[in-house]
């Protein structure tokens, strides 16, 4: 969906080519901090990000991925100036970010939940529109009062565009009927993929208003890859 936001003269279109199925489901990003920082809150870390202009690093694992877009939404819904410390992974950016050698990381909740359990993290906020369920006490960055802050991370099905509506609508059911099946809402529960079911025609809509909120957050934060 980012891609063509990103990377000059990719051979597709999202919006042109291809019809939504439906998402699978999304993967919450959660912006963590070291404790040994003393900030608690979102708020108090935008404070701090503006109290000294250009001074805060965060991470990101790759350029252009979920956690540099979020990352980089985020900063300027709050307005601040910072350093991006790009990584190979999560686990490169989570252990500069345990050790205090990196501000703040948008991470896969997954990949931080261990670490957050155990007190070696602080969860300030959630990335996505809703708290996540499995930290349901950690607010989103928009009840932080970042507007358009949040960033969905999700994995989802489609099909070709010249793909006849019956057939999306057939995929679609079935689709549908794997997901709520008690064995993989379990499994996805586990991989901390939150449930985001839609139907085809409102997941397309929401295809076009992404691929073009992409493409204005790329250019805002001058992010490109080669």
């Amino acid at each position: 969906m980012t891609v063509p936001a990103i990377q000059p003269n990719v051979p597709y279109d999202p919006v042109r080519d291809f019809s939504g199925i439906t998402p699978l489901g999304s993967v919450p990003l959660i912006l963590v901090v070291s404790p040994e920082k003393g900030i608690k809150s979102a708020q108090q870390l935008v404070a701090a990000a503006k109290a000294r202009p250009g001074s805060i690093n965060y991470a990101a694992a790759g350029i252009g991925t979920p956690p540099h877009l979020t990352a980089e939404r985020f900063r300027l819904a709050a307005g601040f100036e910072g350093q991006l410390v790009p990584f190979k992974g999560a686990p490169e950016a989570l252990t500069e970010v345990l050790a205090g050698r990196v501000d703040f990381y948008f991470c896969p909740i997954p990949v931080a939940m261990p670490f957050i359990a155990d007190g070696k993290l602080l969860a300030l906020a959630v990335s996505s529109a809703k708290r996540a369920s499995a930290l349901p006490n950690v607010q989103t960055t928009l009840e932080a009062g970042f507007a358009d802050s949040d960033f969905d991370f999700w994995v989802a099905a489609f099909v070709p565009k010249s793909t006849p509506r019956e057939i999306v609508a057939k995929v679609h059911s079935e689709t549908v009927t794997a997901i709520e099946s008690p064995s993989v809402k379990e499994k996805l529960a586990k991989l901390g993929v939150e449930p985001m079911i839609m139907q085809s025609q409102d997941f397309d809509a929401r295809i076009a208003a992404e691929a073009a909120m992409a493409m204005t957050l790329a250019k805002a934060a001058n992010i490109r890859v080669q």
